[in-house]
């Protein structure tokens, strides 16, 4: 495996551990090229990476490999030296084929950038004769076939979560708030009085270990399984805000003021229903922000000044927020599945700059039994089905429609958990009877007609694991030129 990780990060343990996997690292380049116009500069840091690739490759890698897998995007140069290497060596190329490089080129250029066409023109070319094509969606494929005319093996290979991604326990999500608190505790995010009081170690915002009663004490003098028996396990808080969660590049092309306008209107409505039946009124929620990018800190200025009442009137209501949190956090590796393991719903804002691909944060969120709500785009419904395992928005009025009534009378949230419901008994080893009777209640109130016209069952949906997807689509792939030879 040749490669460069960001700064601060490693791969994951499962690779590092393994003896069947050699890991090498594509070098820094030189301090003295940061310093050059860009001009001059970025020209010289192209160049010194397309060596520094081609001699990992051609001479790095001892033995020629039978294949090289390569990702798409980036697209320039990788897709060129990869073809070039190949031919040299005479390795098969299968390309994972993620999205198109000139689409995501030309949010920064603009479509009628002469480059673009250029860069269309490249990732044809060289990517049309692979081995070997892993398309991420369906309408990926489509196109790729019919705009590039892709030439060798063809398959959809839908991304997965790693296999320890899953829905987190109250013991484990009472662990993880235990390690969130200072961060959460901290002045800058607002949140001491916002939410439920806690102490370590008996305590988080969103869980709590019982007291024992009298009668339950533990007896020290008895065997192991009688003291286990007897130790109060954490619980999930009935005074717990709802915890949502969004994962975001911090980019043009995933509006944050989408999920911003939502928010304000979520809290504009949870005033008005303060008067309501307990059952219909809408609980605080605390919204989780993941990653890093250029308009962070913008949106997260105006957050702040919503938060605590000097961003004006909130359309007749005065004052900072009281239903509503946001705060970013960036989380290590090893929290973010327990994180989306805790929440209750996932938030997808990403929108795809081909149309064709499919986000992997939601793969994530599905992978830890999370329902996701998503910026709508055509190819999205290979991934999200409505009604089943999230649902889709186009604007802040329907992301917000959807929350207030996913949450109301949260926790005890009966759209929410119908929805979660739907969705676990889709996750592999889920009972068949248990999907079967998620989809009994399914149109049983009246109201859904405000929210969900349609009135009818959506269509199955199934989910299967890496592993699964591994030996049903890659195996024979990689296997295929071996059969044809068996048979011989």
């Amino acid at each position: 495996m040749a490669g460069k990780c960001p700064s601060g990060s490693t791969p994951i343990p499962s690779l590092l551990s393994t003896p069947l996997v050699k890991i090498l690292h594509l070098s820094e380049p030189p301090r003295f090229l940061t310093k050059l116009p860009f001009v001059i500069g970025g020209p010289l840091k192209v160049v010194r990476q397309v060596l520094d690739i081609v001699y990992t490759l051609a001479v790095r890698i001892p033995h020629p490999p039978e294949f090289i897998l390569v990702q798409n995007p980036p697209s320039i140069p990788t897709l060129a030296i990869v073809w070039f290497v190949s031919k040299m060596r005479g390795c098969k190329v299968i390309i994972d084929w993620h999205n198109t490089g000139y689409s995501i080129l030309a949010l920064r250029l603009g479509w009628h950038h002469p480059f673009i066409r250029i860069a269309k023109w490249f990732e044809g070319y060289f990517g049309k004769c692979a081995y070997a094509h892993l398309c991420v969606s369906k309408a990926m494929l489509t196109f790729l076939v019919s705009e590039f005319d892709i030439q060798g093996q063809k398959v959809v290979l839908y991304d997965r979560p790693p296999a320890h991604f899953g829905r987190a326990s109250a013991s484990q999500t009472h662990e993880l708030f235990q390690h969130l608190l200072p961060a959460l505790s901290a002045p800058a995010a607002g949140l001491t009085s916002f939410l439920p009081a806690s102490k370590a170690p008996y305590s988080t915002p969103f869980t709590y270990i019982p007291p024992l009663s009298p009668d339950a004490a533990p007896e020290v003098d008895r065997h192991l399984g009688s003291f286990t028996e007897n130790i109060a396990m954490p619980t999930l808080r009935p005074d717990r805000p709802a915890l949502i969660v969004s994962s975001t590049s911090w980019t043009p092309d995933e509006d944050f003021g989408v999920l911003l306008d939502a928010l304000k209107d979520y809290e504009r409505r949870a005033r008005k229903y303060e008067s309501r039946p307990e059952d219909q009124r809408l609980p605080k929620i605390l919204v989780i922000i993941t990653g890093k990018g250029p308009l962070r800190e913008k949106y997260m200025r105006e957050v702040e000044q919503l938060q605590t009442g000097h961003g004006g009137a909130l359309e007749g209501a005065e004052g900072p927020w009281r239903y509503v949190r946001c705060v970013s956090l960036w989380l290590e590796a090893s929290d973010y599945p327990l994180l989306l393991g805790s929440a209750n719903i996932g938030i997808s804002l990403h929108w795809s700059s081909s149309g064709y691909d499919l986000p992997m944060k939601i793969v994530d969120m599905f992978g830890c039994g999370l329902p996701v709500l998503a910026r709508e785009y055509p190819c999205l419904k290979e991934l999200v089905r409505e009604g089943v395992n999230g649902y889709e928005f186009l604007d802040s009025k329907k992301l917000a429609d959807l929350l207030l009534d996913l949450l109301r009378g949260f926790p005890q949230a009966r759209h929410l958990s119908q929805l979660r419901q739907k969705l676990n008994c889709s996750l592999p080893g889920a009972s068949r009877d248990e999907g079967q009777n998620a989809d009994d209640n399914f149109d049983d109130d009246e109201d859904d007609d405000n929210y969900y016209p349609r009135k009818k069952k959506p269509e199955p949906w199934e989910w299967s694991n890496w592993e699964e997807n591994w030996n049903r689509i890659m195996r024979p792939l990689l296997l295929h030129d071996v059969a044809s030879e068996a048979a011989l």
